[in-house]
């Protein structure tokens, strides 16, 4: 029988479907089994309107078998089955969709699910098998073909035996490589874990005959193989259940047991949207972090399907790194099948989906934070920090979604509350919210300029995560509330009196200070302050980056040199600003040395370390030894 070429584009458009459509050999079982259901599909709809076809729902289904010996896998179906017309237009056109024809002619009412689209799909069963056979017989009529084909060199049709409606396809599996073991997809335990895997939603059984290993006898320890005809998937997904039928405890088993979690998860959330754009989703916050969140390998997304087929494992693009914690699946119909990795990026359904899934798990936070504040508690001690990061990256563009939901710890109310309840705890005088940022809330608690905010009754947010800092400089203010590092040299709690008096003492002692600032190096100014109250120094900054900023860039691996503008502040009313003056005048080594011993122990209180603490460590002895 002569051969047929293939109406699109032969070979290059056939290896442009495989190899770059499809990057994962596994699917191509999901596309066949995809196409079958849709057959089923469409028999069924075909016997509600048509008297002549007779149909019970619960006798459509699917088989697979395989035959290790001579390579074959079939998927086989009985549903509506292909004339030869149909044969030659389905699967003699590469990218023809004849479920996507049948689709679009269906009135809006008479809308049913399609999965598949045949052409693209089916044609990935060319990157594991050489040789694709197909029997088919319509239920419109009389006659059976086969169509068979080994690739873009063309196809033929026969008539054929096949005596029962539906379709059955043969593939005759490719041989082992050194870079592929195709054996795989003639294995029990391998064709099980693929179907339950992309296709355990199918709305139609899916069996095939497996192997148990049973005792024959125990006494004897004998054992024997029976086979059983068994159903692999489980055909109904749980999110497209009525939610009266489903209990939390049977939200709790399917994450368990699809995402490998010993615990339950600390949040459930589920939606359902219908409209132009329709799918549902089910979501889960963990009760903790996977062992690897905060490292490179862990992966984000959530599971996405097309109509309870699985397309995506994970598909990054549905969740925004900060949410990255979540855990769920989303199933829409309103997706193709038949579409790449690249081309979900481009699609405007999943960017909308998208969208819209981070607004309901931010409400959903949000609603937790107010209603059910331990549980929000349990949820901010393990993912806060995640929430942080999300409020700085990208240059701050997401700060306005995630300010609500960040929390620090508050001096006076002694607990992480938000920057809400902040402001609103504000006495009427505050102009500003006040913060430290520290390695713990025991050092934030002893530094030196904390004291001076304490004494005004104002509340300071405690930093403790590397994030925080860099969080607030994006947030930089809420409800039009500046926020003031109590470390900034800026810190405005003066009164005007105050500030005259400490500018009057500055420029009286000018050269003395600009002698300090020439000694030390590393600070951009020295100056005499009056913030101080029974500490004799501390270290403040000036600009954008704080010390605490410092410390996370000096902590990278690749030294980023970026450092903080640091002045040092000396108490002028403490004994050591008498001592300094009268050094200057008498004895300029010893002024140095103080200098530098000074310069140290403020570096020591905000947590910097020492350049040289052997020549601070004998400076300090000299001077107790005089």
């Amino acid at each position: 029988m002569a051969k047929k070429e293939f109406k699109s584009e032969s070979k290059r458009l056939l290896d442009l479907m495989i190899n770059s459509i499809y990057t994962n050999k596994d699917i191509f079982l999901r596309e066949l089994i995809s196409n079958a259901s849709d057959a089923l599909d469409k028999l069924y709809y075909q016997s509600l309107t048509d008297k002549k076809v007779k149909v019970k729902k619960e006798k459509l289904e699917i088989n697979l078998s395989f035959d290790k010996e001579n390579r074959l896998l079939t998927i086989t179906d009985n549903g509506c089955g292909m004339t030869k017309e149909e044969l030659e237009e389905n699967l003699g056109t590469i990218a023809k969709s004849g479920s996507l024809s049948f689709k679009e002619n269906m009135t809006k009412e008479e809308k049913i699910d399609i999965i598949g689209q045949f052409g693209v799909g089916f044609y990935s069963a060319f990157m594991v098998a050489d040789k694709i056979t197909v029997n088919s017989k319509s239920v419109d009529s009389d006659e059976a073909f086969t169509w068979e084909s080994e690739g873009a060199d063309g196809y033929t049709i026969k008539e054929s035996t096949r005596k029962d409606r539906g379709t059955e396809i043969v593939l005759k599996i490719k041989e082992d490589t050194e870079e592929f073991e195709y054996s795989k997809y003639l294995d029990e335990y391998e064709l099980k874990s693929l179907v339950k895997k992309y296709s355990d939603y199918i709305s139609f059984p899916i069996k095939m005959e497996v192997t148990h290993h049973e005792l024959k006898d125990e006494e004897k320890h004998e054992y024997e193989d029976k086979k059983e005809i068994e159903t692999l998937n489980s055909m109904v997904p749980i999110w497209k259940k009525d939610k009266k039928e489903v209990k939390d405890e049977d939200y709790n088993n399917f994450y368990m047991d699809k995402f490998n979690d010993f615990d339950t998860p600390l949040k459930i959330i589920t939606s359902s949207v219908e409209g132009m754009l329709s799918y549902k989703t089910l979501l889960f916050i963990p009760s903790h972090a996977p062992y690897d969140y905060y490292t490179q390998d862990y992966e984000k997304g959530l599971s996405l399907y097309a109509n309870g087929v699985m397309i995506m494992e994970k598909c990054a693009d549905l969740l925004p790194d900060y949410f990255s914690f979540v855990k769920g699946v989303v199933d829409s119909e309103d997706l193709s099948l038949n579409i790449s990795r690249e081309m979900l990026q481009e699609s405007h359904n999943l960017k909308l989906i998208a969208k819209n899934i981070e607004s309901k798990i931010r409400k959903e936070l949000e609603d937790m934070m107010k209603d059910d504040r331990e549980k929000y508690m349990s949820f901010f001690k393990t993912f806060g920090v995640q929430l942080k990061y999300g409020v700085y990256n990208n240059y701050g563009q997401d700060k306005d979604k995630l300010k609500d939901l960040i929390m620090f710890y508050s001096a006076k109310e002694e607990k992480l509350i938000s920057l809400a309840e902040y402001v609103k705890a504000m006495p009427d005088n505050q102009e500003s919210i006040y913060y430290a940022a520290g390695s713990s809330i025991e050092k934030i608690k002893s530094l030196p300029q904390v004291e001076q905010v304490r004494d005004k009754d104002y509340d300071i947010l405690y930093l403790t995560d590397y994030v925080d800092s860099f969080a607030i400089t994006a947030i930089q203010e809420y409800e039009n509330k500046k926020f003031v590092n109590v470390e900034s040299n800026d810190l405005d709690l003066e009164t005007e009196e105050e500030k005259e008096a400490t500018k009057k003492i500055n420029e009286g002692n000018s050269d003395l200070l600009k002698e300090m600032a020439d000694e030390i190096k590393e600070v951009s100014e020295v100056r005499f302050s009056n913030k101080l109250k029974s500490h004799p120094v501390c270290l403040t900054s000036k600009g954008d980056v704080s010390i605490e900023m410092q410390k996370v860039f000096d902590a990278m691996p690749n030294e980023m040199g970026i450092k903080a503008q640091t002045v040092l502040e000396i108490n002028e009313k403490h004994p050591i600003a008498k001592k300094l003056k009268e050094l200057y005048k008498k004895d300029k080594e010893e002024f140095k040395n103080y200098t530098k011993i000074l310069y140290s122990e403020a570096k020591m209180i905000a947590g910097l370390p020492i350049d040289d603490p052997t020549e601070i460590s004998r400076l300090i002895c000299d001077v107790i030894a005089k």
